[in-house]
């Protein structure tokens, strides 16, 4: 018996980890809790409880991901994922708030460093996070303004594929079915979003996403310079309000990705659902 409920955990372990991958924290932290209820206490998936409240970044999310952290570590101290995903809470809460915390990361690295070898993911996850709790205030910017890079990159690579979708949904070509592919799922919902003859404006300045900033960018400013050298106003902030339409467009994107990761999270609990746990012969 003790083999059958080996087999079980560890499909409940993989259910998370798929969930995980696609953002799904909230169903994550069900199905953790679905495999504790079936399986009884388990290490990997407190750990995955513990990260799917962690990832919400909220202190009562973080108090349970404590919470599941300890549960697992009382089942096994040496546990090297644990230990690398309550240290990385740790690290991150504020030593004032949370003075408890501090003292156990100084204690959790000794022990990681005991046991992780040098190279080892655990090793340079622990790296990673002891060097972004070690950062200053410069270093917080760098890491803002790159992070912001990023994200208007996959932005821009958002606009590329969904201006390719609507215009071959405008040809009346078919559309394959995205299954649980999350960048498609993503696409496939910006193109319901933006449907219709109102977003025409968010259609376009998607498709010329570049040009629209630059234009924006100088009429809004060439807006205002004008209102202050006519004399109407003494200080402008009228031609922001021509950022409107692009940051409209730039909302449906969002809506896009979050409607589209959770049709993707839905699908793959349902193939949960579906697919019955197995147990060992």
């Amino acid at each position: 018996m003790g083999l059958g409920w080996d087999v079980e955990r560890q499909q409940y372990v993989a259910r998370c980890s798929e969930l995980f991958a696609v953002g799904g924290y909230a169903a994550v932290r069900k199905a953790a809790e679905a495999g504790l209820q079936e399986s009884g206490p388990d290490p990997a998936l407190y750990r995955w409880l513990g990260q799917a409240h962690a990832a919400e970044d909220d202190d009562d999310h973080d108090r349970e991901a404590e919470t599941a952290y300890r549960k697992g570590l009382a089942l096994a101290e040496d546990d090297l994922g644990l230990m690398v995903a309550y240290l990385e809470l740790c690290l991150r809460s504020d030593s004032w708030a949370h003075p408890g915390r501090a003292r156990r990361a100084a204690a959790l690295r000794e022990r990681i460093d005991e046991l992780a070898p040098p190279g080892s993911p655990e090793r340079e996850r622990v790296d990673d996070a002891t060097g972004w709790a070690g950062r200053g205030y410069w270093d917080d910017l760098y890491v803002a303004a790159a992070r912001g890079q990023a994200d208007q990159a996959a932005v821009a690579e958002q606009s590329v594929l969904v201006t390719d979708a609507l215009r071959r949904a405008a040809r009346g070509e078919s559309t394959a079915d995205t299954g649980e592919d999350l960048r498609a799922a993503e696409t496939a919902a910006a193109v319901e979003l933006l449907q219709g003859a109102r977003n025409a404006p968010l259609r376009l300045l998607l498709a010329h996403r570049v040009a629209a900033y630059v234009l924006t960018f100088a009429a809004s400013f060439g807006l205002n310079k004008a209102l202050v050298l006519s004399g109407t106003l003494d200080f402008s902030l009228w031609g922001w309000l021509l950022w409107v339409p692009v940051l409209l467009a730039e909302a449906k994107l969002r809506e896009a990705r979050n409607l589209g990761r959770e049709r993707v999270i839905a699908r793959i609990q349902a193939r949960h659902g579906e697919t019955p746990l197995k147990s060992a012969p």
